[in-house]
């Protein structure tokens, strides 16, 4: 019995190994409860029984590389999702930004943190343009998607998204920065001019600063407990002074960074430098 769970453990191992080599997905981030369950879902899909049958399946079928680096990169999303935060995002997070930016440079710097496929870069995108009206080209605006899933990056620079993505779009803001395309919808241009997106990986790329705000929502709740006292930390230090942190509705702010944040609402997650 201890031989096969010792067998289990070197194959899982294995697989983690293996998985870093080929896709640069350091799975020793994540907790392992989420990581097996997300490995999990291809043992299904490819009638494997156990992890080693599963390094099989990878080594014999390039084809199933793909499928698992979506499976584990997999999110669901939607623009606008959780209403409420981006309702005090438009009444009062963006406002006191251009408040603080209505002279000078009018330069305005946000950071989307694990964007997918880039509906929280283009939803605050709305909003801000939604706000300045004609004031809007007045501004130096900056929208800074990061993620490590090329292909959500690559369908965050098209814009194009379904009529399930686009649901809570309000259809003032689906009229004015969408146009229909077949089934699905294209973002505006002027919207896509403010918006970048690029692979970076959180934990191990290159520490970014001199954000004004800087999203990351329901991502740090699979990486462990140490991790995320770092991370919490680098978004600390990437944002300007009274720059606005906002986290995911099941996050928690942990080690020094609980002490160095102030709360701007703590029920929506809501922090400042």
């Amino acid at each position: 019995m201890l031989d096969t769970m010792q067998k289990k453990d070197e194959d899982y191992e294995a697989l983690k190994k293996l998985i870093h080599k080929k896709l640069g997905f350091n799975c020793e981030q994540y907790k392992d409860s989420h990581f097996k369950r997300r490995i999990d879902v291809r043992l299904r899909a490819t009638n494997s029984k156990n992890y080693k049958d599963y390094l099989n399946a990878l080594q014999s079928n390039k084809d199933e590389w793909p499928e698992l680096m979506e499976t584990l990169t997999v999110n669901v999303t939607n623009f606008f999702r959780n209403p409420e935060v981006y309702d005090l995002i438009e009444k009062d997070v963006l406002p006191a930004i251009i408040k603080a930016k209505s002279t000078g440079l009018r330069s305005i710097r946000i950071w989307s943190a694990g964007c997918s496929i880039g509906v929280e870069a283009y939803s605050i995108a709305m909003l801000l343009h939604h706000i300045l009206g004609d004031e809007f080209k007045k501004y130096n605006i900056k929208i800074t998607g990061t993620d490590i899933d090329k292909d959500s990056l690559a369908k965050a620079q098209k814009g194009l998204y379904s009529s399930l993505e686009i649901k809570d779009v309000r259809p003032a803001f689906l009229k004015k920065y969408f146009t229909k395309e077949g089934n699905d919808y294209v973002i505006n241009d002027e919207l896509k001019k403010i918006a970048q997106f690029r692979k970076q990986d959180l934990i191990s790329g290159p520490k970014m600063s001199g954000f004004d705000a800087v999203f990351c929502r329901n991502v740090t709740i699979y990486f462990q407990k140490e991790l995320q006292e770092q991370l919490y930390m680098d978004f600390y230090n990437a944002l300007s002074k009274d720059g606005f942190f906002v986290m995911g509705k099941t996050e928690t702010l942990l080690g020094p960074s609980k002490d160095m944040f102030k709360a701007y609402n703590s029920k929506e997650r809501i922090y400042q430098k």
